[in-house]
């Protein structure tokens, strides 16, 4: 049993003891009030204890005693059941709101697992991806370089050349030096001079330039693949060139 069932209980039967004290008394004083029917005035003690008394109840004052008696237990009995049935209605508030604190938690650990594998399973696919995908190549800034990334660009467009061929008339043209200009030649006079590793004219150049290249005419790159790429429409490939061209 509760602390408040057994303090509820106490207070309970004090009032029961109480309203049968005050009950007591008030028969006591009845009793007192009563007086013998045949008494009369001067009569000894002893002739009043010997003759037959005759007592007369006030029901209704006792009628109203037994009443209050009723109506203070009925009172108490009904605050007792309404503070028992508040207690119960918090336990289960208080349950309630535990049952849905706990649904909360799960769902917020469960939301907390399913971002957490999402996250593992894109970095998982980006690095399958990462490891997929080739590493860019890079190339040194010098013929050789220049070369072998054109060739490179060469490849992918189907334009056809080998490092010796082009190599062989890098040096004839211009010695290796990109920022090579003829300025004396018949294309010279014209006002168009053959520029870069292969002595393009701009014309040329304009006409014969692979996407993906600069459109600088001294870039080393862009010079190399727009020469390769007129000689093997001219010459079927830079290899067949062996002289001006």
């Amino acid at each position: 049993m509760s602390a408040f069932n057994t303090a509820a209980l106490r207070r309970l039967r004090s009032r029961k003891a109480a309203v049968t004290g005050v009950a007591v008394a008030a028969s006591a004083a009845l009793a007192l009030s009563l007086a013998p029917a045949d008494a009369e005035a001067g009569t000894t003690t002893e002739v009043a204890a010997a003759a037959p008394v005759a007592f007369k109840v006030n029901e209704k004052q006792a009628a109203a005693v037994q009443e209050s008696i009723a109506n203070q237990q009925t009172a108490f009995e009904a605050q007792f059941k309404a503070a028992q049935a508040k207690k119960k209605a918090e336990a289960a508030e208080a349950k309630k709101q535990a049952e849905a604190k706990k649904k909360a938690e799960a769902e917020a650990k469960k939301k907390a697992e399913a971002a957490a594998k999402k996250r593992a399973a894109e970095q998982a696919a980006a690095s399958r991806s990462a490891a997929r995908k080739p590493a860019k190549v890079t190339y040194p800034n010098n013929l050789d370089g220049w070369i072998r990334e054109a060739l490179s660009i060469m490849k992918k467009h189907d334009i056809p050349g080998t490092y010796e061929g082009i190599h062989r008339n890098i040096m004839r043209e211009s010695s290796g030096n990109p920022r090579a200009i003829n300025n004396w030649d018949i294309n010279a006079i014209n006002g168009v001079p053959s520029k870069g590793l292969l002595q393009v004219i701009k014309p040329t150049f304009d006409a014969y330039h692979v996407p993906g290249t600069s459109w600088d005419q001294y870039d080393p790159v862009a010079n190399i693949v727009a020469a390769c790429n007129y000689a093997a429409d001219r010459y079927g490939s830079m290899d067949n060139v062996n002289s001006a061209y």
